[in-house]
């Protein structure tokens, strides 16, 4: 028996800007498309970047997302550069005023690193979360692309491993929100069989194509997420794509 691959082809890495950028063209093409995707109702929504990014990588989402009018923050903490306590200490804030101001829950968006703090924030404070959207997530918590990115890290040098969250952060039990996680098989970053979620009530995985580095201004991710933030709180059903898009989402499969 084949041994299961669980690290990215080198040919998806090295092709990951370059296909980056034809996400991002894709977008251009598509854009008129995104102004009929599903609206906001006000509540806050937390964007959380993925390693050594910031808020500059998540400008497009926001901006689409905020012309949709979903109210939408960035993290507001500079480069992503691993969970420190610091970063914990002010997502945790961040996520308590949002919530406090609103008197609302919060969804949370997390791209790749960024969504392994949303899974945080949400085992520690179900109560304040909506739900989470995840992309190009190492969802499952023991992935061998956690321990590839610690090493990375500790090599930078940063200021924390920044694949492992602080072990004190690191909640215990399953998640209680809503959880989305999108994927791409041709990610040159994190392998997708990490980013599949063990199906259970109100907990999807989506495949669409495309990169890890253009998730973020992929029109089929995009609609996808405002359609998500945009579902009724106590309406959940599944992800369906919209016909325009569908030739960007692959037909489900078994595996």
């Amino acid at each position: 028996m084949a041994a299961t691959r669980t690290t990215p082809s080198r040919g998806w890495l090295v092709t990951e800007p370059a296909r980056a950028g034809l996400d991002a063209s894709a977008l251009l093409a598509t854009f008129p498309l995104l102004a009929a995707a599903p609206r906001g109702d006000g509540h806050p929504v937390l964007v959380l970047p993925g390693l050594l990014t910031g808020d500059p990588a998540t400008l497009v989402m926001r901006g689409v997302l905020r012309s949709l009018g979903h109210s939408v923050s960035g993290w507001s903490l500079g480069t992503n550069r691993g969970p420190t306590h610091h970063v914990v200490g002010r997502l945790r804030d961040q996520l308590d005023r949002l919530h406090r101001e609103s008197g609302r829950r919060v969804s949370l968006v997390g791209w790749s690193l960024g969504g392994l703090y949303a899974q945080e924030l949400a085992r520690a404070a179900p109560g304040k979360v909506r739900g989470i959207v995840t992309l190009g997530t190492p969802v499952a918590r023991r992935a061998p692309w956690v321990r590839r990115v610690s090493r990375l890290a500790d090599a930078a040098p940063l200021p924390a491993p920044a694949g492992a969250l602080p072990r004190a952060w690191a909640e215990r039990g399953p998640l209680r929100v809503p959880a989305t996680s999108v994927y791409t098989r041709a990610d040159g970053i994190v392998h997708w069989s990490a980013c599949r979620h063990v199906l259970r009530a109100r907990r999807e995985n989506v495949e669409v194509r495309g990169s890890h580095l253009g998730l973020g201004v992929n029109p089929a991710v995009l609609w996808l997420v405002a359609d998500r933030l945009g579902t009724p709180e106590d309406a959940w059903h599944p992800f369906r794509p919209p016909l325009a898009l569908r030739p960007f989402f692959p037909a489900p499969r078994g595996t």
